[in-house]
C-alpha cells in the first residue's frame, strides 16, 4: 500500500437525535467512525481535531446534522478522517454573496437622512402643542403657588388641606 486512498464523503448524523440529548455530540463521533469502518474497511479510525472541534461546537445536545469530510487510509494501517477543505471555499463564497446584501441596506439608511429634513417641521408643530398642554396643567399647580390669583373658595381648600394634616399630626 504504498499509495494513500483517499475519499470524500458527506455523512448524515440526524440519527444521532434519535439518543438522548445529553449524548448526541458522543454518539456523532462514534457514527462517524462506523461509517469510516464500513466504507474504508479498516478498523482503526482516527479523527483529526478539527472534525472533533467541528462536532463539538455547538456543545453536547447539537451537533450538526450533516458532516462532510475526506478520508485517507495509510501506510500505518488506520483511516484519517479530515475535515473537507473544499466546503471552506463554499462558506466564503456564502459570504461574498451576503456583503453586497449588506450594501444595499446602508443606501437605505443614506435615503433616511432626506425624511429627517421633514421631521424639523413636525418639531415646529409640537412646540405650539406644549404650550396649549401646559395651561390646563398650570391651573391645577397654580391656585397653590399663588393663592393671591386664585378665587376664593379655592384659597379656602388649600388652606384647610394644610391645616388638616397638622391637626392630625398632634392629635
Amino acid at each position: 500500500m504504498s499509495q494513500d486512498i483517499e475519499r470524500v464523503y458527506t455523512i448524515n448524523l440526524g440519527k444521532v437525535l434519535l439518543s438522548p440529548d445529553n449524548q448526541r455530540a458522543k454518539r456523532a463521533v462514534n457514527m462517524i467512525k462506523e461509517f469510516a469502518r464500513h466504507h474504508m474497511k479498516i478498523e482503526q479510525v482516527k479523527l483529526e481535531e478539527d472534525v472533533s472541534h467541528l462536532l463539538w461546537s455547538r456543545g453536547i445536545r447539537h451537533p450538526p446534522r450533516k458532516i462532510r469530510v475526506r478520508m485517507t487510509k495509510t501506510d500505518e494501517g488506520y483511516v484519517l478522517v479530515s475535515i473537507y477543505e473544499g466546503e471552506e471555499k463554499s462558506i466564503e463564497k456564502e459570504e461574498k454573496k451576503a456583503e453586497p446584501e449588506k450594501v444595499e441596506p446602508e443606501l437605505e439608511v443614506e435615503q433616511k437622512p432626506e425624511p429627517e429634513k421633514a421631521e424639523p417641521e413636525p418639531a415646529a408643530k409640537l412646540e405650539p402643542e406644549p404650550a396649549a398642554k401646559p395651561e390646563p396643567e398650570k391651573a391645577e399647580p397654580e391656585p397653590a403657588a399663588k393663592p393671591d390669583d386664585a378665587p376664593e373658595f379655592f384659597r379656602k381648600k388649600v388652606e384647610e388641606t394644610k391645616k388638616k394634616p397638622k391637626s392630625k399630626s398632634k392629635d
